[in-house]
């Protein structure tokens, strides 16, 4: 009997099963429900299911990343910080179980993926995005070193470092695709049929071979030290939450709101960085 899920779903599609980010009225931000209903099904996918798992956002887009008022964070911050480190670990260890899956994992993401869920996509083995997409750090700087060294065996440093520098930073998805973040980009209304074509291809092979194959180019990449760099970003993102600096962000959040708040660190560049095409 399959498992009830409140916050996800889980839908067998031929050689793809999709694990659904499904609160698209909280624009499917990732509470502690979600995020442990997400790790269920992706354990239950190990035995059952297809050959391939995909992940996707019901409605307008992809994931806003971590539902931050679930979290209990007052205007100081985390009261505990080693209960703060402990969930941001907890997290990086849902997103690794990912990359330890023994099924090639397909992330495909459209609309908005920001924060926590730009960070997921990097351990999922392919990623296919649609021409909609807007890829994005949080435009609020209240915590720190977390999210864009997850990148950096994809983009390069160069590219993490600006990428996370700037408050809000964002890209597309051609520029996803040129920096290697992500695999494909496809127009928004094929993304499912062209995610769904390529796991029709991927289960030509046979569960097993698959398997040890991705576990070989695993450990190339770990040997680059892919795994070594999530180390130490629980702790950071913790000690960054505490800082006097972000505790002023978050009484600013107070006593301003979020909205006026974020506006002002949306600030556009005064010179384009990459001249306008002919």
């Amino acid at each position: 009997m399959a498992a009830a899920y409140e916050t996800i779903r889980v839908e067998h599609d031929g050689p793809i099963s999709w694990i659904v980010l499904d609160r698209p009225e909280a624009a499917n931000a990732l509470s502690p429900h979600l995020l442990d209903e997400f790790s269920a099904a992706l354990e239950a996918l190990k035995g059952e299911g297809g050959p391939v798992i995909g992940i996707r956002g019901e409605g307008r887009g992809f994931c806003a990343g971590m539902d931050l008022g679930a979290y209990g964070s007052g205007d100081s911050g985390p009261a505990d910080p080693m209960a703060d480190r402990s969930r941001l670990h907890r997290n990086v260890e849902r997103w690794l179980a990912i990359w330890d899956h023994p099924k090639p994992v397909i992330a495909a993401v459209h609309g908005f993926c920001l924060a926590a869920a730009a960070q997921m996509c990097v351990f999922a083995d392919i990623t296919v995005v649609a021409d909609d997409v807007r890829i994005g750090e949080p435009t609020v700087p209240i915590g720190g070193g977390y999210i864009a060294p997850a990148w950096v065996s994809l983009v390069g440093h160069k590219r993490a470092k600006e990428f996370a520098f700037v408050p809000g930073n964002w890209i597309d998805g051609p520029t996803a695709v040129e920096w290697g973040w992500a695999n494909h980009c496809v127009p928004a209304a094929d993304l499912l049929a062209a995610v769904r074509g390529l796991a029709d291809r991927i289960a030509l092979t046979p569960p097993d071979v698959l398997r040890l194959k991705k576990l070989s180019i695993n450990r190339a990449a770990e040997a680059g030290g892919f795994r070594q760099a999530l180390s130490g970003i629980a702790e950071i993102d913790a000690l960054l939450h505490l800082a006097p600096a972000v505790i002023a962000v978050r009484e600013r959040m107070a006593e301003q709101g979020l909205k006026a708040v974020i506006q002002q660190f949306k600030v556009p560049p005064t010179t384009p960085l990459v001249a306008p095409k002919e």
